[in-house]
């Protein structure tokens, strides 16, 4: 049963984070409240929870911060999981998952399966493609069971700046003259937080192994995102400035629904507000 289980969870304050905590109360999940490129802490919290279990969300993610410093996005993404993954190996966890991203993909015109080429995106699509590389190599010299899951865009209604809905909204909602909306002629898959949430724990359950795209499988343009927040706000004065090149990244899921068996349904407009 997995209640019983001694769960540990990196990440805890970031959005992703703050749900798995809020729809998980009765579990018992202890956050690493510390930093993960410290590598002795890690090590401390791993072995004195004696987890059965690790959830290792922490990162940076949005693409501009990690741009911004990418020194410290390596660090912290792929030295930070190196930390994680070796203090596991010394401890009894028996089963980790790692939220890795649809970045290590490149833009495809069809739905992207995990058995796709690894192409990544983005700097962050690949610090987080090497940190994968090192769960993978660790974990099946060692037999313990790792779920790596390409979680494809995500928000909530209570995402941090950073990100391109909150980004967006917000710009929209302060704006008071012509507003000039720049590189939206890509298609992305966004599931919400909350299914991303049951379906860790559905993966737990099923003691899932392997590599697994979480998605919702629906193909968003970012321009009709951007469409239905200058309604609500009432905007008419826009424009929309394309990128030269569309990209589009949407997963194919059939992996996804034949483990879970969960019905991943997020109303755009519930995704947003």
């Amino acid at each position: 049963n997995s209640n019983m289980l001694k769960i540990g969870l990196t990440g805890s304050t970031g959005s992703l984070g703050k749900v798995i905590l809020r729809y998980n109360k009765k579990r018992g999940i202890k956050s690493f409240r510390d930093d993960i490129t410290k590598r002795k802490k890690v090590f401390k919290w791993i072995k004195e929870n004696d987890f059965d279990v690790v959830i290792h969300l922490a990162a940076i993610v949005p693409i501009k911060k990690v741009n911004k410093n990418k020194t410290k996005a390596n660090n912290v993404n792929l030295n930070g999981t190196k930390n994680i993954v070796d203090a596991c190996l010394e401890s009894n966890v028996s089963w980790m998952f790692f939220s890795s991203t649809s970045h290590v993909y490149n833009s495809s015109k069809n739905k992207i399966a995990e058995s796709f080429p690894t192409k990544p995106i983005s700097f962050y699509g690949n610090t987080k493609l090497q940190a994968e590389k090192y769960i993978i190599k660790k974990f099946e010299k060692n037999k313990i069971s790792y779920c790596i899951g390409r979680i494809f865009s995500t928000t909530n209604k209570d995402q941090k700046k950073g990100y391109l809905i909150p980004d967006l909204k917000n710009r929209i909602k302060k704006s008071k003259k012509k507003i000039y909306l720049k590189n939206l002629n890509h298609f992305r898959d966004f599931i919400s937080m909350i299914n991303i949430s049951k379906i860790i724990f559905s993966l737990l359950d099923k003691r899932f192994k392997g590599i697994i795209n979480i998605a919702s499988g629906k193909s968003l343009h970012l321009r009709d995102i951007a469409k239905i927040i200058l309604k609500k706000y009432n905007k008419k004065n826009y424009e929309f400035i394309d990128n030269k090149i569309e990209t589009s990244l949407i997963g194919n899921i059939s992996k996804l629904k034949k483990i879970t068996k969960l019905k991943i349904n997020d109303p755009v407009k519930r995704l947003i507000f």
